[in-house]
């Protein structure tokens, strides 16, 4: 996977290790042949602007996506609700991911472009919908109107590309437009833009949405149009569109599923879209083209369930389980295997025994879905999910999933990318390879290894990122054949300085057995503040709180600024398939909403008021 090369690196590391001289100048810059990723990288990867139907209908009129690169970058814009905005810190990279659906034409439709009301589609519009009633209306909410005839929600739930046609003029004039944009904000080495769109595919109101991420350039890039869940809600037919777009173009592409605790369990089936058993066609060209999942966003944490991990006390965070993403089908715990990505790596493995390869060996990011425009995933600066859900016109009457849209919306997450460079090539290289984690909102560095021959104390070298390529794999990656009787996995991490200091790390380990039943484990691999696992009941001492509620504060006077840990699998079967990862937890602060409490004088009395942010790796999976 990676070129390190072994010799002259271990030649170096021994003579250090030692204390002796170095034996040649040629040994002495110890990052000669170190050609590993040495930084991390943190992003968006599913971020819409006012050119999405249901964000523009929901209020965003006026935020463009190049006010999302600019927001993303550092710059300061104004709010829908008219308040300054501006990130702490710019983020590395973002791909604005507007809807393909109907992209673009709802704020046509709103200022009357002749460009479209000229068109089929415009003139259909007219007759079903009208014109303004009164040239002031904020939106076109009547576009957007929660019933089953409602344009953009029964486009993507029930799929007609005759009904649904998007004049392909149009089409191909605003999406040359969003690569545009992305190309001009693109700065390698700077900042990445990465050209994107979003496949919103449902079936019967169960979420099956998909990120499209394209490497490339405009000039590629708006050579293809986008596939969009108007011909199909199949994702076997969005595949076979990136298929002829890689062909078409010579570029590259990537699909991201996200939010598979509102699919009813629809995301990580046991069968395909058609009822039919999953086949090593199917999972191999899953992996192809969804190499990472979105497993924290804005509309819940897709990690766990407590159904599911009964023995977990970190299961039960930010949880939407209510209904599918419509609100038409209410969930029930049978659906939650297929719809949390802990379960469903859990079910790749047994998969793979019968469909002869995993479709879910995926790797894990975060990112935020925010429809602001405003791609906010901190605690103390969340604009929310829509216009309407921005700070100080949060109203908490907004129903999605069966749940209140304001205050159960979480300020949630960020994709962390290892690569050598922030550029196209690389950060698309690095979601290729898995080497990426999930965070809620924090930038907490996260480093995972796993191998068979790591000497002791090895994740407590200066080396320590030489010897964990060296000597095993990252993040993401497949365990060699064994060399000894179990393997050892090296966690590090460090807290964001910007945010909570650390509580505890953890590996998570899933297998299964000979008899093909799943299985999961929590190990408690490194607790900050000389805490403990209770012995009697296996969870570690709490790590306390600082948070004062009347004052919205904390302190970082627990916790730790760094943990890490080297830890041998004690219960290792090499005959069991097994995945491990990593998780981070800080320690609590106060949540998003009381932020709000204080800054506005708005109670949300059910909503909980700390927060533990965190980060998941991506896994490391063993094979026999």
């Amino acid at each position: 996977m990676l070129n390190v090369k072994p010799l002259a690196v271990a030649i170096s590391l021994v003579a250090v290790s030692l204390g002796v001289a170095l034996s040649t100048a040629s040994d002495y810059s110890t990052g000669v042949n170190t050609d590993y990723p040495k930084r991390v990288f943190f992003g968006d990867l599913h971020l819409h602007s006012n050119i999405s139907a249901d964000a523009h209908s929901m209020g965003n009129l006026l935020l463009t996506n190049a006010d999302a690169y600019r927001f993303a970058r550092g710059e300061k814009v104004v709010a829908s609700n008219g308040l300054p905005a501006q990130l702490k810190r710019p983020l590395d990279f973002l791909s604005v991911t507007d809807h393909a659906e109907f992209m673009g034409l709802f704020r046509m439709f709103t200022i009357e472009d002749p460009r479209l009301l000229n068109t089929d589609l415009g003139q259909a519009w007219l007759a079903r919908y009208g014109t303004r009633p009164d040239p002031n209306e904020p939106n076109p909410t009547r576009l957007m109107a929660r019933n089953p005839n409602a344009a953009f929600v029964n486009s993507i739930n029930n799929p007609d590309a005759e009904r649904d046609a998007y004049p392909a003029e149009l089409k191909s004039a605003i999406w040359t437009d969003v690569a545009r944009t992305a190309d001009e904000f693109n700065s390698p080495g700077i900042f990445t833009a990465f050209t994107g769109y979003e496949w919103t595919a449902m079936r019967d109101g169960n979420n099956l949405h998909r990120c499209v991420i394209l490497k490339d350039s405009a000039d590629v890039a708006a050579g293809w149009l986008p596939y969009s869940a108007q011909s199909s809600s199949n994702p076997e037919d969005l595949w076979a569109a990136l298929t002829e777009y890689e062909s078409l173009t010579g570029g590259e592409a990537l699909s991201i599923p996200h939010n598979g605790n509102l699919s009813n369990g629809a995301m990580w089936d046991t069968v395909d879209y058609d009822g039919d058993a999953i086949d090593s066609s199917y999972a191999e060209a899953r992996m192809r083209w969804e190499p990472i999942a979105e497993v924290t966003q804005i509309k819940g944490d897709g990690e766990t369930h407590p159904t599911l991990s009964p023995d977990d006390p970190f299961a039960d965070f930010e949880r939407w389980d209510e209904f599918n993403i419509l609100n038409t089908v209410k969930t029930t715990p049978d659906m939650y295997p297929g719809s949390y990505a802990r379960s469903a790596l859990q079910r790749g493995l047994a998969l793979e025994k019968t469909a002869g390869a995993n479709p879910y060996a995926f790797g894990m990011i975060g990112s935020t879905d925010d429809h602001t425009s405003l791609a906010t995933a901190e605690e103390d600066n969340f604009f929310g999910k829509f216009a309407n859900s921005e700070p100080g016109v949060r109203t908490g009457t907004s129903r999605m999933a069966g749940l209140n849209a304001d205050w159960e919306l979480g300020a949630s997450g960020l994709a962390a990318v290892w690569a050598p460079a922030n550029t196209r090539e690389d950060l698309f290289a690095g979601m290729k390879r898995r080497e990426v984690y999930a965070t809620t909102g924090s930038r907490i560095v996260l480093r995972f290894f796993g191998g068979w021959d790591y000497e002791p104390d090895s994740v407590h070298s200066p080396y320590f990122e030489t010897i964990g390529y060296r000597d095993g794999v990252p993040m993401g990656g497949d365990l060699a054949e064994p060399t000894s009787d179990a393997p050892t996995f090296m966690v590090q991490a460090m807290k964001d300085p910007d945010a909570a200091n650390l509580d505890q790390a953890q590996i998570i380990k899933g297998w299964i057995d000979g008899e093909g039943q799943t299985h999961e484990q929590i190990y408690y691999v490194a607790l900050s503040d000389d805490r403990s696992v209770d012995p009697e009941t296996g969870l570690p001492e709490p790590v306390g709180s600082t948070v004062d509620l009347e004052n919205v504060s904390f302190s970082n006077t627990i916790g730790a600024v760094q943990l890490s840990a080297q830890w041998t699998d004690p219960d290792f079967n090499s005959d069991h398939a097994a995945f491990y990862y990593a998780r981070v937890i800080e320690i609590p602060r106060p949540r998003w909403s009381e932020y709000d409490r204080k800054a506005f004088d708005r109670e949300f009395s059910e909503a909980p008021r700390t927060v533990q942010d965190r980060a998941y790796s991506s896994p490391i999976w063993y094979r026999p």
